[in-house]
């Protein structure tokens, strides 16, 4: 059998076992311990049953004392005999007994002490791990999660997550305990008759050929049961977030049928996962109890033969016996680790995916906007699911001086939100560069490019947190007062203290406590408070109504006085007010202008307006 876990994901996850050496240490140690004293206390059966059955004789005199099986017996036995005939019977039994019940306590203890020292290392590596993957996930690009399923990615941090910790990290004591009860036991059987060891071996090869095949499927069905967890996770999630759209257009029934297939084709998998994995520990009894079968033929008749003392093998039987279970649990831990290594590989996936938006270690940290934005020739390209790239912007040059109203139009899917998204690197060009004050954006430490730049999205996301710690959300130190005053700046002060609990009441998932004009104003106001000299406002106020659009205009108002702003929008009263307007479609620049002198040419910004009047 091949076992490739030690060079795949599994490994991985074992290396971070590495933070906790002294646990690792104490573990060892206690695990050893525990298997010397559960030898021990079966070696104290053979004194107890030559005191009650005397089933050998001792020798007349004493022999000399040396380290193999026979002389090791008869010095042994000798001494044991004499301690009957000095102590007496009773005394001599309640000894051994008090030293049996020793041992099975001290087995215990240190057993306890070893699974005590164990819970660190178990749920330390649960907590880096899941660290690891929040932390990657913080940093992956954008792009990464175009072409993700979120309720995958969810499934990989939560169900693959939970399956590494039952069958790769719970089973760390099997594979510290385990292989040193085998190799403790192992050796005693070897010493006691190498004869009958043999059988052991003998058993052994095809055993491991049996428990690899099953191994090997396991991991193929694991691989697919957690391709079809993600997907259901992704139902899930589609369901919960476009509730309203499946019960207006009463598809309940379709999504119901589309889950259960999916669902029904997890439980497949997971049944054939459950059965392969529930066959190998009976597969190794049935095979260690055949050689148990062989060893008591073999071993009776050496008995007879003279050839072995009956308390001696009866010793050798029982450690045999005790050999089999962590034979088991080694199997079944193997088995655990194949499944896990399916979900280990999914998340490092994650993991390994790369972070395309790197810092350069000598980042020069952005103190203030000075002076002008400049694209210079920058294009950029999606990666499609197909591997193909997909071209959005091409060579676009323009240039954004300081304290300038720029505003972006043009159809949807022309590369407008690609365009400035660009800028606080949530993406970076294939080609071309960006310059802030003639330095390129890739110079610059990320955090304190950021930092210059305030985002309001026609998607505003609001946490399930209070109103204040949305407005507040990324700053550190901001006393109730800076939130309120930039809440009024917002136009949004005034329906906040009719909130039931004013600035600290949780807005809800994703705001679902407040209206859409609410939201956006809270979301105007974090920006606000923020006060970065540059601003980027993506269709602001493309998804409310004229009412609250007023308002929220108000607010937008405020917030680019004295800033350098880049509007993306559809509405001419937005628009129409900037320096200068770009019209880009398909990746191109178009047009640049006033609005005065764009509606002097006839081109695509004129059929734009005219478009807009004729919608009022």
């Amino acid at each position: 059998m091949k076992f490739s876990i030690l060079n795949s994901s599994v490994f991985r996850i074992l290396r971070y076992l590495r933070f906790y050496p002294k646990e690792i240490a104490l573990n060892i140690v206690f695990n050893l311990l525990s298997v010397l004293f559960n030898l021990l206390s079966f070696i104290l059966l053979v004194p107890v049953i030559e005191l009650f059955f005397g089933l050998s004789q001792p020798p007349a005199t004493e022999p000399a004392f040396a380290f193999n099986q026979t002389d090791l017996t008869q010095w042994a036995l000798y001494h044991l005999y004499l301690f009957k005939e000095s102590a007496g019977i009773w005394t001599s039994l309640l000894t051994f007994a008090g030293a049996y019940l020793a041992c099975v306590l001290l087995y215990d203890l240190t057993r306890y002490l070893a699974l005590y020292f164990l819970s660190p290392i178990r749920n330390g590596v649960l907590q880096r791990l899941r660290n690891d993957i929040y932390h990657h996930i913080t940093i992956l690009p954008i792009s990464f999660f175009a072409g993700q399923r979120k309720g995958d990615i969810i499934s990989r941090m939560s169900a693959d997550l939970a399956d590494i910790e039952w069958s790769i990290v719970s089973t760390l004591q099997s594979l510290v305990k385990d292989p040193v009860n085998i190799i403790v036991f192992a050796a005693t059987l070897l010493f006691i008759s190498p004869r009958l060891f043999l059988l052991f071996l003998v058993i052994l090869p095809p055993a491991v050929f049996l428990i690899g095949r099953i191994g090997r499927s396991l991991k193929r069905n694991s691989v697919k049961g957690q391709q079809k967890m993600g997907e259901m996770m992704s139902s899930y999630k589609e369901t919960l977030d476009n509730l309203e759209v499946v019960k207006a257009y009463r598809r309940q029934q379709w999504r119901q049928q589309a889950f259960s297939h999916v669902n029904d084709s997890f439980s497949l998998r997971m049944l054939r996962v459950a059965r392969r994995r529930e066959a190998a520990s009976p597969l190794s009894e049935v095979l260690g109890t055949l050689g148990l079968a062989f060893i008591l033929v073999l071993g009776g008749n050496a008995v007879l033969d003279g050839q072995l003392q009956a308390s001696v093998f009866i010793l050798f039987v029982i450690i045999f016996a005790r050999l089999i279970p962590p034979v088991q649990a080694i199997v079944k831990a193997y088995s655990s680790l194949q499944k896990g290594s399916a979900s280990a590989a999914r998340i490092f996936q994650i993991l390994d995916a790369d972070e395309r938006i790197v810092q350069k270690p000598d980042a020069i940290t952005l103190q203030g906007f000075n002076d002008r934005i400049e694209y210079r020739d920058v294009s950029f390209a999606y990666d499609s699911p197909d591997g193909h790239p997909v071209p959005v912007l091409d060579h676009i040059s323009l240039t954004i001086p300081k304290g300038r109203k720029v505003a972006i139009v043009g159809p949807s899917g022309a590369g407008k939100t690609t365009l400035v998204d660009l800028l606080p690197r949530f993406y970076d060009p294939t080609e071309g560069q960006i310059t802030i004050d003639g330095t390129p954006i890739k110079d610059l430490d990320i955090n304190s490019l950021r930092r210059n730049i305030g985002v309001v999205s026609q998607n505003c996301i609001l946490f399930n947190d209070t109103v204040a710690n949305n407005i507040a959300f990324g700053l550190e130190g901001v006393s109730l007062d800076q939130i309120r005053h930039a809440a009024q700046l917002a136009f949004a002060d005034d329906f906040i203290r009719q909130l039931p609990d004013g600035y600290n009441t949780p807005v809800g998932d994703h705001g679902s406590a407040l209206s859409g004009g609410q939201r956006q104003r809270i979301s105007i106001a974090r920006a606000i408070l923020r006060n970065p000299p540059i601003l980027i406002l993506d269709e602001a106020t493309s998804a409310l109504d004229s009412q609250s659009q007023q308002a929220v205009q108000q607010a937008i108002d405020q917030l680019m006085q004295g800033r350098t702003s880049i509007v993306i929008a559809h509405r001419l009263s937005t628009i129409q007010n900037a320096d200068t307007i770009i019209v880009i479609d398909h990746g191109h620049i178009l047009q640049t202008g006033t609005h005065t002198q764009l509606m002097a040419q006839d081109g695509p910004y004129k059929n734009f307006v005219k478009l807009q009047i004729a919608n009022l």
